[in-house]
């Protein structure tokens, strides 16, 4: 356990990284972090998840090690290691490989993810600087929903790949989990079928059509703001499937808090797991994208 010490120079350190990486950055990869042991010659400190860990050691050791040169004088070696023991021992037995009772089946809801476009994969999704995190965390959703962003939120301005990247999350499961219940839809259709439910009286099939889902994507979130009542059903929608450790997706042209009329809880649910944001692409990528497109 790190000392007293220890911790204020970890957190001067801190500061100093601060400075050089943006709020959004920072915010996503740093606070998270926690720090094992400090001295002169080396830092080890615990991540969350093997993808943070490599992410960190290919785009921010330099910086961690520069930050922590300004504060102690002298450039360390930056170890890290995945906290696992508390987690598995949070996860239910039959999740860490210990035998249990077999599974109850599972109530027919089947993938409403129709309609996708079938271009629209991570095969064909030029990777750029713009939105190179964003990708890397729908690429790390699609391997293992539920367990690492949760939910996973993706802001940018129109076309610049919100959509694809949400398809491409869809086809790569159920590339690998034909079975998974899916449904991919815009908030606009979202909004449409709640209203339906209410005047056709039924809700209740409504609720139970995404509330038993693996995975729920939706586009455009952000047009959930015009309508008080389906915020209301979103919010139960939203919390019975966390709870269940079922993955949500969402998009939005602006981030969770700059979405007007979205009440607090909603925010506050949309940041609790990973908030991306795709900027527009540089040169180099734009022609990436059309010589992707010439393909």
């Amino acid at each position: 356990m790190s000392s007293t010490l220890e911790r204020e120079h970890w957190t001067r350190i801190l500061d100093e990284i601060s400075k050089s990486v943006s709020r959004q950055h920072y915010e996503t990869w740093f606070r998270s972090v926690g720090l094992k042991s400090l001295s002169d010659q080396r830092i080890e400190l615990d991540v969350p998840s093997k993808f943070v860990r490599d992410w960190l050691l290919e785009y921010y050791l330099a910086t961690i090690q520069e930050a922590a040169q300004r504060v102690l004088n002298r450039k360390p070696e930056v170890a890290m290691s995945v906290r696992t023991a508390s987690a598995l021992q949070a996860l239910p037995a039959s999740t860490v490989g210990m035998a249990g009772p077999a599974p109850a089946p599972r109530p027919e809801t089947p993938s409403l993810g129709l309609g996708l476009n079938p271009r629209y994969t991570f095969d064909t999704f030029v990777v750029g600087g713009n939105n190179q995190l964003a990708h890397a965390a729908a690429l790390q959703v699609s391997k293992a929903p539920g367990q690492h962003y949760n939910p996973l939120f993706v802001h940018g301005t129109v076309g610049l790949g919100k959509t694809h990247l949400l398809q491409g999350i869809c086809h790569a499961i159920r590339a690998r989990q034909p079975a998974a219940r899916i449904c991919y839809l815009s908030c606009e259709a979202f909004v449409n079928d709640y209203i339906s439910a209410v005047g056709s009286g039924t809700l209740e099939a409504f609720r139970h059509r995404y509330r038993q889902l693996d995975v729920l994507l939706i586009d455009d979130i952000q047009f959930l703001s015009r309508t008080d009542k389906c915020q209301e059903e979103f919010f139960h929608t939203f919390n019975a499937l966390y709870n269940a450790q079922k993955q949500v997706v969402l998009s939005s042209d602006s981030p969770p808090s700059e979405i007007l009329a979205l009440p607090e809880r909603l925010i506050s649910r949309f940041q609790w797991g990973l908030d991306v944001c795709i900027d527009k692409p540089s040169f180099e990528t734009r022609c990436a994208i059309v010589r992707k497109k010439a393909e």
